[in-house]
């Protein structure tokens, strides 16, 4: 049977049950799936010098001869080690490879071979341990980039990318096309077949970026097909009257901000309208987001609605329940919390009086859209953090208060500047919180290098001696190898870095993992803990809220902590490689401290070169902090990725949209045609249902 996109896996020829188990894990169930499956990096084996002339420590790739056969010598545990010399013009060079008995019959003496790996020069001598080795057949170009994939056990690179170049050749053009001949004409696109195989095994730097270019626009253009709305007209809701939120305001110990007050006085407008509420309350972590959602709650309820919140993490959950409940309940509002831990009886309770009205607010995790819960009469969902939920899982929990028809209010603590919110969440309104509430302090922030490492690490001690806390922010779980190229890397050289910075970086970005160890071993009288986003839910959470009680003096992580509890102890926040994340990333992560009464600070550490515009990048989070005015730089130099990037971190469910290449390289011209594209298409869809009907 021939193969076609959705085949299943388990039919390709060489995958069988058992690796399609393991495939699955990635997943990756289809052939599509497969091919949908893209690098995480790429090792740039073009990279070709002369012995003579690779500097110590350095990754390249060399044209040698081998001189010498593999002669393999048996070591202790049944393993072994290989040696032979190979040499080209400028010099020789000696060849081991650990436990790679099979090299023996791989390499001829006499040979020509690519060997890929870091050279070490000591004593006058040049070696290379266990490079990566092809041979150099005459009229056969090798690849200068190959493809580096995220794996898991039972699934190897060579597995992969075997099987990636069988679907290709077997699929041919029998690819869908979501776009379709027009899109890719108008927008200088290529087709998906070349896209595909380009991004798999490209050719060359330029043909790279032609797939990508291709590949992120469909992203996007998926991505506004699902969440962006045409308004309709038509639909009617709930036209709630009584907006006076004078009894909740009087219980606040706070006065409201002017742009708390304004965005209030917009929401009361909108529920009151008779017209669907699709709002967008964006503003810096600490603008007052929570209170803005109590008052529309308040307003939805008072007027005989129930109304549900629902927020990516069960931490997030419950400290918006923590929040809301005191609040509310001080005026007679029932809150409830429903997350995945909620279970047996007190979870039947729960559900029982919110399907007979007795409860009016219900705050939680995903767990809100499950098939059990029945609300009475929902009038107003309130989603805290949308971008880091599936479009269905928005649209299942609005279909609990009739769809269209149910109010929306959404937040976002990444102040988006208008002009992304406008393609970002398609119709909605837009009140942006641009005004701190008074006595929020502002976190002083430098920017340093690897010198300062004794220092930092006497800080943290120093926090803790005040009896403060520490967050560690690196940019990756685990460690990549010494000279891959990752996505992040390729990102970075298309906005203007130097070539051999970049591409060849002589240290890998820390990752959480290990960097949690070494600052273990650094400070042993620390208690410290690690949480990222391929943990479990609850392991992330127990970490977490381990952080937040106190039992933890620093936690390392991943950007995961963007969107989190908040620990108004905690006063320094340290971020590793600083300039491979967003701006308006670092400006979300510096927002996790400086929540309490004591002095805090933010340290950005960075190897960059002075002139950089990297460096430049870092000098803006250095001075300024308006999170509108960093989200607008940012926009301008990175283009929307940082706003809609769902890495390792995503909170997204299985089968949803995610970026995989929306981060790298996308410009505001691109986001926007493939925008207008997807909103061309949604009214094209309309007009068609409409002739229908």
């Amino acid at each position: 049977m021939p193969l076609t996109f959705d085949t299943n896996i388990q039919y390709m020829r060489g995958v069988g049950e058992t690796r399609a188990k393991a495939l699955a894990k990635l997943g990756i169930t289809t052939v599509g799936q497969l091919l949908y499956h893209f690098p995480r990096a790429y090792e740039f084996r073009g990279n070709i010098k002369p012995l003579a002339d690779a500097e110590n420590g350095e990754v390249a790739a060399f044209i040698l001869t081998a001189a010498t056969d593999v002669k393999n010598a048996a070591l202790k545990r049944g393993m072994t080690l290989g040696k032979l010399r190979a040499f080209d013009e400028s010099g020789s060079c000696e060849i081991t490879f650990f436990n790679q008995p099979y090299m023996k019959d791989s390499i001829v003496k006499g040979g020509e071979y690519r060997f890929y790996g870091k050279v070490v020069k000591e004593g006058g001598k040049c070696l290379l341990s266990s490079p990566v080795v092809e041979p150099v057949i005459e009229g056969k170009a090798l690849a200068p980039l190959v493809a580096v994939y995220p794996l898991t056990a039972g699934i190897t690179q060579k597995l992969l990318a075997k099987l990636v170049a069988a679907a290709l050749v077997e699929l041919g053009d029998a690819i869908p096309d979501v776009l379709g001949e027009e899109i890719c004409r108008e927008n200088d696109l290529c087709a998906i077949g070349t896209a595909l195989r380009s991004i798999h095994a490209p050719s060359d730097f330029k043909a790279l970026e032609i797939a990508k270019k291709r590949l992120i626009f469909e992203e996007l253009y998926r991505f506004a097909l699902g969440a962006g709305e045409v308004k309709k007209k038509d639909v009617t809701a709930p036209a709630l009257a009584d907006g006076d939120i004078t009894p909740l305001v009087e219980k606040l110990p706070y006065s409201l901000t002017g742009a708390q007050v304004y965005a209030v006085r917009e929401i009361a407008a909108d529920l009151a309208s008779g017209v669907p509420m699709r709002r967008l309350v964006s503003g810096d972590v600490g603008s007052g987001k929570t209170v803005v959602a109590a008052a529309a709650a308040y307003i939805a309820i008072k007027n005989g609605y129930q109304c549900a919140m629902m927020a990516p993490t069960e931490i997030l959950a419950v400290q918006h329940y923590t929040e809301l409940s005191g609040l509310l309940g001080s005026l007679g509002i029932s809150c409830g919390l429903l997350t995945g831990s909620v279970k047996g009886k007190v979870r039947r309770e729960l559900l029982g009086s919110l399907s007979d009205g007795s409860l009016n607010m219900l705050i939680g995790t995903h767990a809100l859209i499950g098939d059990e819960v029945e609300f009475s009469r929902l009038g107003l969902v309130i989603c805290d953090e949308q971008h880091r939920f599936g479009v269905g899982q928005r649209d299942a929990l609005l279909m609990k208060g009739g769809g269209d028809s149910c109010h929306q209010l959404t937040m976002s603590a990444t102040p988006i500047p208008r002009t992304l919110a406008m393609f970002i969440y398609g119709d909605l309104d837009m009140s942006p919180l641009n005004e701190m509430p008074p006595g929020r302090q502002r976190v002083e922030t430098f920017v340093v290098n690897e010198g300062y490492r004794e220092r930092l690490n006497g800080f943290i001690r120093k926090q803790k001696a005040e009896g403060h806390q520490t967050y560690v922010v690196c940019p990756s779980v685990e460690e990549a190898e010494i000279g891959e190229v990752t996505q992040e890397d390729i990102r970075l050289f298309d906005f203007g870095y130097d070539i051999n910075e970049v591409m060849l970086p002589k240290t890998p970005p820390k990752a959480a993992l290990t960097w949690a160890q070494t600052l273990d071993e650094a400070l042993p009288e620390l208690k410290i803990g690690c949480v990222h986003g391929k943990m479990k839910p609850a392991e992330k959470d127990a970490v977490m809220t381990a952080f937040a009680s106190g039992e933890l003096d620093v936690l390392v992580s991943t950007t995961v902590i963007e969107v989190g509890v908040n620990v108004p102890n905690a006063t320094l926040m340290i971020v590793e490689n600083a300039e491979r994340f967003g701006l308006s990333q670092l400006h979300q992560l510096r927002g996790r401290v400086g929540r309490g009464k004591a002095k805090s600070y933010c340290v950005l550490v960075s190897d960059v070169k002075g002139g950089s515009t990297a460096k430049e990048r870092l000098e803006v989070m250095r001075t300024t902090y308006d999170g509108f005015k960093i989200a607008e730089f940012d926009l301008g130099e990175r283009g929307p990725g940082d706003f809609l990037r769902s890495g390792e971190d995503d909170v997204r469910q299985h089968g949803d949209l995610r970026f995989r290449l929306a981060n790298l390289c996308e410009d505001m011209e691109l986001f926007d045609a493939a925008v207008r594209a997807a909103r061309a298409k949604r009214e094209e869809n309309l007009l068609t249902e409409g002739k229908k009907s």
